[in-house]
């Protein structure tokens, strides 16, 4: 059997040897090798081989009675043999069970592991191997659960540290403060872009820009993700952003835990967002048409710094359960196939070029306004509304705000503006009752629908249409009414 030249540690939480120690109810006592704090265990094994070597990953606790061990090995040379064996595999290490073999570990074994640096642990009779097997596997599952709610921790955290005015400092930040670490931003040229931590020891940014160029992007060959590497007592890490992008975190700390990589690559993931938000042309563009429109620009000036050909659908969205949150409207964006999002208290609206057809999204009620360009988005932005409340209110989920030729464009549209304002001028103190008569009109007078839409109570609904029947002296149940008012609404 051949015999690979480095042990493989099996991937599992370690447990530091002093924890299972500190159980009294195994009664272990170290009595060789160096001090319990600085050995880690990966897993117990029990085996009554004279060379465990073949049946060990690395990393265990090797559990024996001393069964193996013969009579005439009280000379050295065998247990000699026996701990060089398990440290060459690397063991981490050794339990001697007192019974039924032997009343008392052998000096000899005890010599060895001094000698090999291998801990040796005695196991009183009244504890069995199973028992030991067991309380790792214990302290083993306590650490895989300290590691998860570390991790969750961390990714909210760095989650809303991303959603701050200066997302990339702020990452970095938290990032720093997770890991205890000295977190850089490499720039594309290798200049530090942004740094947050704890100052580092002498010669680690020297040391980790060096990294970096492993993980930096080169026609002449593949870079890997990341990389990792030591200087002195300080573990040095670098992750690749955004693939081709050039950016590069690297990190500092002065000691590894076994969640650091999976915490340090969830900020290189939003770091890769923001760089790449920010390098993208696309997103140049769209920063552009911001600065210009906060500087006094129309938006048909704008409109063709943001990628379409000028007529854009307006979507209103609000998801089935709870309220909208930052990670659900951009992950709502995406599957819409844009960027361009705004996060209200209770809608999420998204501004979809116009050769994008929105389809209908899981967990979400969507209305869609008409296509349109730069001058009639407010407009389309209240079809978009008011189709999403009938979509809500018909339990539908998705609904379009129709488009086809009316009876209304047989009429002038400054007369028909004229005649609106002058049917409905007894509500116009009141604009509750002209939604609500709108949203009833559409809904076909039904109450509750009309109450789910307007999120207020059915009774609500009964008033404020009573009240409008009052104002505008007519009657309501009449079609005739309903028609003329529901062509004003539309015209107001």
């Amino acid at each position: 059997m051949s015999e690979p030249t480095a042990p493989s540690v099996p991937p599992t939480p370690p447990v530091p040897l002093s924890a299972l120690l500190a159980r009294e109810d195994l009664g272990l006592r170290q009595i060789a090798g160096p001090p319990a704090p600085d050995t880690v265990i990966h897993w117990a094994h029990t085996s009554e081989m004279a060379d465990p070597y073949p049946y060990l990953l690395g990393g265990e606790l090797l559990l024996t009675a001393g069964v193996h061990v013969p009579e005439a090995a009280g000379a050295g040379a065998y247990f000699e043999d026996y701990v060089s064996r398990i440290v060459a595999a690397g063991g981490a290490a050794l339990g001697f069970g007192l019974a039924p073999v032997h009343d008392t570990v052998p000096r000899a074994l005890v010599a060895a592991c001094e000698a090999y640096g291998l801990p040796l642990l005695e196991v009183p009779p009244r504890t069995t191997f199973s028992g030991v097997a067991r309380a790792v596997w214990q302290l083993m599952a306590q650490a895989r659960l300290a590691e998860l709610r570390r991790v969750t921790e961390a990714q909210q955290s760095l989650a809303a540290a991303a959603s701050r005015p200066d997302p990339v400092p702020s990452v970095l930040r938290q990032l720093a403060q997770r890991l205890s670490a000295h977190a850089l931003l490499y720039g594309p040229d290798g200049t530090v872009i942004a740094s947050a931590g704890r100052a580092p020891v002498p010669g680690t940014q020297e040391a980790l820009r060096k990294l970096t160029a492993v993980v930096r992007p080169d026609t002449a060959r593949e870079a890997p993700a990341s990389a990792t590497d030591a200087l002195a007592d300080t573990q040095l890490a670098a992750y690749a952003l955004g693939g081709s992008s050039g950016f590069v975190l690297g990190v500092a700390t002065r000691r590894r835990e076994p969640a650091d990589h999976t915490i340090a690559s969830v900020a290189a993931v939003l770091l890769s967002l923001l760089t790449g938000e920010h390098q993208s042309g696309a997103g140049a563009a769209r920063s552009s048409a911001l600065v210009r429109l906060l500087l006094g620009a129309a938006p048909a000036e704008v409109a063709g710094l943001l990628g379409s050909d000028g007529r854009w659908l307006v979507v209103h969205a609000r998801p089935e359960h709870g309220t909208p949150d930052p990670v659900g409207a951009a992950a709502l964006g995406a599957a819409l196939g844009s960027p361009l999002i705004d996060l209200g208290r209770d809608v999420v609206r998204v501004l979809v070029p116009a050769g994008r057809e929105p389809a209908a999204q899981p967990g979400w009620t969507l209305g869609v306004g008409a296509p349109a360009e730069p001058d009639g988005w407010p407009a389309a932005d209240a079809q978009a509304a008011r189709a999403l409340a009938r979509a809500r209110a018909t339990r539908a989920p998705l609904v379009r705000h129709g488009v086809r030729p009316g009876l209304t464009e047989l009429v002038p549209r400054a007369d028909a503006e004229e005649y609106a304002r002058a049917l409905l001028a007894p509500l116009a103190a009141g604009p509750a009752l002209v939604e609500t008569l709108r949203t009833w009109l559409s809904l076909h007078g039904s109450w509750d629908r009309t109450a789910v839409a307007l999120d207020v109570h059915r009774n609500t609904v009964r008033q404020r249409v009573t009240r409008c029947a009052t104002l505008l002296g007519t009657d309501l149940d009449d079609p005739d009414v309903r028609m003329e008012l529901w062509f004003a609404l539309r015209d107001r």
